[in-house]
């Protein structure tokens, strides 16, 4: 496997895992991780800091044009910076979950966003992460997985995330949550998530990240 012309592509819905494995799966093969869903989330923070709503198009338009958003790779995940301010813990709140996926459905915020996605992308050797990577930023991408799990499942490895920074968050109401967001996700008009045709379904259900990693790694070695 040559580093420099192999790309994998995780995609699937919030809280199945994606992140947590591809950066270990990064570690393991000296790749770089790339969570583009980190991007979406950077910007919504933005947005709500700016008192932009979703419906807010032509100035979330506007917006989007001029935004600065870097990923800074880090010894074990990525740092987010938006505008030079350090963002990485404030984009994972609740309130954010809750609200990118109204942001995410813009086409002028996707179209931005994939561009900058693409370009990360041209070295190879990257691990990336999110809801339309092997249908649309990637679609020649040398692996393709999509990584999913049941809401129940999601919700308690959310909520365990949550408990210390978010206390008073419940079980149901992530599983609500989970359920409204993977519906927009998948009804948006432009890069719906959906599995792309040549991805492998991993459910990670009932399989620890461990598991899940050494199987992906076991699928790198076979391509």
């Amino acid at each position: 496997m040559r580093k420099e012309n192999f790309c994998i592509a995780i995609d699937g819905p919030a809280g199945a895992g994606k992140s947590t494995v591809a950066q270990k799966v990064a570690a393991r093969l000296g790749f770089v991780y790339i969570d583009t869903g980190a991007m979406y989330r950077a910007l919504t923070w933005k947005c709500v800091q700016e008192g932009l709503q979703a419906k807010d198009v032509a100035a979330v338009e506007k917006l989007v044009k001029k935004i600065h958003i870097e990923l800074i790779p880090t010894s074990t995940t990525q740092k987010v910076n938006v505008d030079g301010q350090d963002v990485t813990a404030d984009i994972r709140s609740n309130a954010i979950s809750r609200l990118v996926s109204g942001y995410a459905q813009i086409p002028a915020v996707r179209t931005m966003l994939v561009s900058m996605q693409k370009s990360m992308a041209n070295s190879g050797g990257i691990v990336m992460v999110g809801r339309d990577i092997g249908t649309h930023v990637l679609p020649n991408a040398e692996l393709k997985i999509f990584l999913t799990a049941s809401v129940e499942t999601r919700a308690r490895r959310r909520l365990l995330e949550m408990e210390a920074t978010d206390p008073t968050v419940t079980l149901e109401q992530l599983k609500r949550d989970m359920e409204e967001r993977d519906r927009m996700d998948k009804e948006r008009k432009q890069s719906p998530l959906t599995m792309a045709k040549d991805a492998i379904l991993i459910d990670s259900s009932h399989r620890t990240i461990d598991e899940v990693t050494d199987y992906i790694l076991r699928l790198c070695e076979d391509r």
